[in-house]
Formats: C-alpha cells, sequence, structure tokens
C-alpha cells in the first residue's frame, strides 16, 4: 500500500529541489564566469555541501593567498542564506580578519553571522557570487579597520601596519607554503641536507595541518518523502577530499615571482625572530600568535617550485605505463598528436608557426614544441623550445608547460618558466596549444594583476609609455638571443 500523501513533505522536497537547481547554476555560472580568484566545486553525492576558493586580492597582505571554505546550503535556500566555514585556519590557531574568525567563524550581515545596516541583510536575490565577493572584499589593503570600532584607523597607523605585516608573513605561510606541502607530501620539518638539523616553524604555534571538518555521523531515519542527501552523504562517503590540488599547483608556479618579491621586501622591515603584535582585539584563542621567519619561508617556497618541476618527470613515467597498459588516455593522446602536428607543422596557424614533435615517439604524454616568432612583432625571428607535459589523470589536471628558451614576457615567470595561459576547452590538447600560443603573442592586453607572473615585466608593460618602450626592446632582445645573436 502506498503511504499516506503529505503536503507538507511534498513541499518540502519541492523546496529542496529548487535549492539544487539554484545551487547547481550558481555553482556554474562561478566556474565559468573567468573571474580567476573565485572557485568553487562540490561531490556528486550533495550539492548543498560545497568548497570555495577565494584567492587573495592583488597589492594586499592576502596577495595571491588560497582561501578555502566550506559553504553548507540549508534545504530553504535561497530563502535562508548558506553556513560558511573557512578552513584555512592553521587548525583554528590563526586568524585571519577581524571578519574571519580562527575557529572559522565568517562574520557578514548578508550571512546573519553580525549585524548590519538595514538593507544589508540576506535576501533571496543574493547568492553564491555575492557571498563569496563579500567576503573578498574583507580581504582589503587594511584590514584592521574591519574590526568595530576601529573604522577610523588608517594603514598608516603603527597597530594597522603591524597588522597587515603578520598578515601578510602569515598568508604566505598557511595559505600558500604549507597548504602546497600538504597536496606534495612535503614535511616541512625535515631537511633535505642530512647534515642539517631540520628548522622548526615557530611562527604560530605546532606544525601545520590542513584540516578536513568531515565527521562521520550515522544516517537518520528514511523518509518517504524526501531523500535525505546530506546524512547519507556523511554516512556512505567519507573519503577524504580536496578539489583543487592542481589549481593550487598551478597558481603557485604562475605567482612563485610574486611571493619570492614579497618575501624579500618584507624581510628588509621584519627581522627573522622578532614576535607579531598582538591587537586589542585579539587574544590568545582568537588572534595570530607567531614570530617573523622569512628565511624559512623562502627555503620552502623553493622546495615547493622543485618538487613541482620533478612531478613532470614523474608524470613521464606514469604515461609510459599508461602506453604499455594500452590505456584509453594514451591511446586518445598518440591519436590527437598525429592530428595536431598535422595541422600545427605543416601549415601556418594561427598567426604563427608552431611545430609540435615526442622527444620519446612512444611516449605521447611528453610534446616539444618549437614556438617561431610571428614576423613584424617585437617576437619576428625568435626561435623558444617548450616543454608541454601531459599529466596521467588529463583532463582532471592541465597539461604543465615550461618555456625552456628564456623569453622576457609579462605572462611569463622568470624564475619557473611557467606560461600563463588558458584553454578555452579545458578537456582538449588541442585547445591548449592555442591558449599557449595566444598568450604568447598577447594581442589583445588586458590589465589584470592575476595574469601577470612577470612582476619586472608587467612594471614595464603598465608603468607608462617610456617604460613600455622598455619592456619591448627587452623582447626584442629575448627573440634575438634566442637565435644566438
Amino acid at each position: 500500500m502506498p503511504p499516506p500523501r503529505n503536503p507538507a513533505g511534498m513541499a518540502t522536497t519541492a523546496n529542496t529541489m529548487g535549492a539544487v537547481n539554484r545551487i547547481t547554476r550558481e555553482m556554474a555560472n562561478i566556474q565559468t564566469s573567468g573571474d580567476l580568484s573565485l572557485a568553487a566545486a562540490c561531490r556528486d553525492t550533495d550539492v548543498r555541501k560545497m568548497r570555495a576558493l577565494i584567492i587573495g586580492p592583488p597589492e594586499t597582505p592576502y596577495e595571491f593567498g588560497f582561501y578555502e571554505f566550506e559553504i553548507h546550503f540549508p534545504k530553504a535556500y535561497p530563502i535562508e542564506p548558506p553556513t560558511v566555514t573557512c578552513i584555512t585556519t592553521n587548525g583554528g590557531k590563526c586568524r585571519f580578519n577581524p571578519n574571519i574568525y580562527a575557529q572559522g567563524k565568517v562574520c557578514l550581515s548578508i550571512l546573519g553571522t553580525w549585524r548590519g545596516e538595514e538593507g544589508e541583510q540576506w535576501s533571496s536575490a543574493q547568492g553564491l557570487e555575492s557571498v563569496l565577493l563579500s567576503i573578498q572584499s574583507l580581504m582589503s589593503s587594511n584590514p584592521y579597520e574591519n574590526e568595530p570600532g576601529f573604522e577610523r584607523f588608517k594603514l598608516e597607523d603603527k597597530d594597522a601596519t603591524a597588522y597587515a605585516q603578520k598578515i601578510r608573513h602569515e598568508s604566505l605561510r598557511i595559505a600558500v607554503i604549507t597548504r602546497l606541502e600538504q597536496i606534495l607530501g612535503i614535511d616541512a620539518r625535515k631537511s633535505e641536507d642530512p647534515e642539517t638539523p631540520p628548522v622548526p616553524d615557530t611562527t604560530c604555534g605546532s606544525a601545520d595541518v590542513f584540516i578536513e571538518n568531515d565527521v562521520a555521523t550515522p544516517a537518520t531515519e528514511p523518509s518517504v518523502y524526501e531523500y535525505d542527501a546530506e546524512s547519507s552523504y556523511r554516512a556512505l562517503d567519507l573519503t577524504p577530499w580536496d578539489p583543487f590540488p592542481d589549481l593550487l599547483k598551478r597558481r603557485f608556479l604562475w605567482y612563485y615571482d610574486a611571493y619570492i618579491a614579497t618575501i624579500d621586501k618584507a624581510s628588509k622591515e621584519q627581522k627573522d625572530g622578532k614576535a607579531f603584535a598582538l591587537t586589542r582585539f585579539e587574544d590568545l584563542h582568537n588572534g595570530m600568535a607567531g614570530t617573523y621567519q622569512y628565511l624559512n619561508l623562502r627555503a620552502r617556497l623553493d622546495r615547493i617550485r622543485r618538487s613541482l618541476a620533478s612531478e613532470c618527470d614523474a608524470w613521464k613515467l606514469a604515461g609510459a605505463k599508461q602506453v604499455r597498459d594500452s590505456t584509453q588516455l594514451a591511446t586518445q593522446l598518440a591519436f590527437q598528436f598525429k592530428q595536431l602536428s598535422y595541422k600545427w607543422n605543416e601549415s601556418t596557424y594561427a598567426g604563427c608557426r608552431l611545430e609540435i614533435s615526442l622527444p620519446d615517439p612512444s611516449n605521447p604524454f611528453v610534446w616539444h614544441l618549437t614556438l617561431f616568432g610571428e614576423p613584424s612583432t617585437n617576437l619576428d625571428g625568435g626561435v623558444f623550445n617548450l616543454s608541454f607535459a601531459v599529466p596521467p589523470n588529463f583532463p582532471e589536471a592541465w597539461p604543465r608547460v615550461y618555456i625552456d628558451t628564456p623569453m622576457y614576457h609579462h605572462r611569463i615567470s622568470a624564475s619557473t618558466g611557467t606560461l600563463c595561459y588558458f584553454p578555452v576547452k579545458e578537456d582538449e590538447i588541442g585547445s591548449h596549444l592555442e591558449g599557449i600560443v595566444k598568450a604568447i603573442e598577447d594581442k589583445d592586453p588586458r590589465f589584470d594583476p592575476r595574469i601577470m607572473v612577470n612582476p619586472d615585466a608587467s612594471a614595464l608593460y603598465w608603468g607608462g609609455d617610456e617604460k613600455r618602450k622598455v619592456y619591448y626592446r627587452k623582447v626584442r632582445r629575448s627573440a634575438q638571443d634566442s637565435m644566438g645573436c
């Protein structure tokens, strides 16, 4: 016999399905918006539990830091706001903002976690993007003034400056370095030199740990009217989940030069071993204690860079195994190489000549690219060699591109040789090649600090007419040097 009808239960189901559809649309909008500072992902088992990433804005103490949040959407969404918890807190030991607590609480009027002026409360017209942008707005150049009662303090004030300085240090240490070490399995306490004792990280308590907040909970009594996805998800799918490793690796390589420049400048202002200043609105349980250790941070940054460079060697070996096992990906890559080599090698395509080859004809996971500078441009006559390594889990992860021939360019890292580029279709190798050429030619430049991975070149390019002339001279010189001139 069918269960009795329950109008209330049916309404709840309708509301839940409406919430799921709304959340799915909003997440898709974030993923396709082109905003390089925001990302969002969820498991297939429950779209109402989401992981979001905010990359710290340029020219702030949070610059290019990776701040992650867990977002839970209620069944009544968008009538009710989501619950947002910051998980980039150094295990609950660091408060990165007056409105982002060490325990993960995010104080915002639109979330109902802070009193606000009339009109600042949550409304169903708001959504995921407005929540993330509101949080990002807290990450300003002067976060000190976010504390109620301290709005009058300017960045030039001693206390505000000290607060920004320690956030800058901890953003590098926790939101960049520790996060990448966790992804790569690097133990920061161990030295690579057996004769050198390990360097303790004394900046903010004990060793860093990336916290997963998933806690197993038993499933609730099943309802005939509604599937309780959240309880089922927690009971059945408790495997660790991290949606952003590849994105963070790419961004680290993009911003490596900026991280080094920040450390070089800040280390002149703050001596290693100096204790952080505790502000008047912080305490031991909800603050940011520690000491400056920029020398240690610089060494850890370099270790991460070298670890990422060695990943390509591991990809090569993993790819060779896939070839031996005749996997679908290996077969597809071999076929795509044949197609693309004809497209690029046999004709001038997209306004410039690109030749592609396989250093090992049997391994389509490692490609060699030769880019010939387009005539009548600043790269005219240049011959540039590039390495193109395809990860064994493509397209989940992007290929890694390194410019082997030095090229002066605001979108190429001087330290890592990494190119900042964007494919139109992430799951197509041909689209990646087109994105590489388009980024190097850079025919339609736009001012966006998030894609300027060479700080020195960017300062010249966007520094006015006279400085841009210097930039172009250096680009032409790199083209000439590539030919052995």
